[in-house]
């Protein structure tokens, strides 16, 4: 498509066209139930590797890299709104993490975190990887809605690389979602529905994120930190942890590395 013709569109229909194509991409991976009803241990933790590694390397060359150089450009301390944004970003989930009931796949339901209900397992388990997907989904909307207050061509390519690399970890991540719920006894279209469903926020939270920044443009250093920070934390709390369960963790690290050295690649090469 013609870049002129994109940076004439609105910046939040973007990021919905945007947030869409990672939903699909998480849709696609838990297809992968159709045809599997196991997921090797090596294979998970690779993906999970794999996911960490883009979001890391995502939250740096795509958030962090760009507010600081966006605040340098307006005279302010280059260093204060990626502070600001980042930490505040990972206090955010922080929060979420402690409030909204969930449970992490392989725990029994006596280890749900969050506030204590009597909401079914399924619920519970669908609300945890949910919970991984809010960030991804706002960091792509406040990567789009940069392009209101600049509409440069380097900008559009860096919000597209930026889908681009989300899009590409969500596939392994809705697989490693719905397989594992078959293998609870979950149907394989009970399983597909609740993996496809997790990603349904990414969309909302896009649009969010792009209509925000573009309503309160000087935030937008800030929001693109903030952003970074709620996937940092995503990628510590949850992520790595599971990537290494099991004795596979070496397929984790190269997992990791790969996802690293792919969205530093779309970033670099494409923005």
């Amino acid at each position: 498509m013609d870049p002129d013709l994109l940076l004439e569109t609105n910046p939040v229909v973007l990021a919905l066209i945007a947030t869409l194509f990672t939903w699909g991409l998480t849709a696609l991976g838990s297809s992968m139930v159709f045809f599997f009803k196991t997921i090797n241990r090596m294979v998970l933790n690779s993906m999970l590797g794999f996911a960490a590694g883009v979001m890391i390397a995502a939250s740096f060359w795509s958030l962090l890299k760009p507010a600081i150089e966006m605040a340098e450009e307006r005279g302010s301390l280059p260093w204060l709104p990626a502070l600001i944004g980042f930490l505040s970003g990972g206090a955010f989930l922080l929060l979420v993490d402690k409030i909204l009931p969930h449970l992490h796949l392989g725990l029994t339901i006596d280890k749900a975190e969050g506030i204590k209900t009597q909401w079914q397992r399924s619920v519970l388990l669908v609300l945890a990887i949910t919970l991984h997907n809010i960030p991804e989904g706002l960091a792509v909307g406040v990567a789009f809605g940069a392009l209101a207050q600049n509409p440069d061509a380097g900008v559009l390519a860096g919000a597209i690389a930026l889908a681009l690399g989300i899009g590409l970890q969500n596939f392994p991540e809705g697989a490693a979602v719905s397989i594992p719920l078959r293998r609870e006894g979950f149907s394989r279209l009970r399983a597909f529905n609740y993996g496809q469903m997790s990603g349904i926020v990414e969309p909302i939270a896009g649009v969010l994120g792009a209509y925000l920044v573009i309503a309160m443009e000087p935030l937008l250093p800030y929001a693109l930190s903030f952003a970074a920070g709620a996937m940092i934390f995503v990628v510590v709390e949850e992520l790595i942890p599971e990537s290494q369960n099991g004795n596979e963790t070496d397929y984790s690290t190269i997992g990791a590395m790969l996802g690293f050295a792919t969205m530093m690649f779309l970033d670099v090469a494409l923005g």
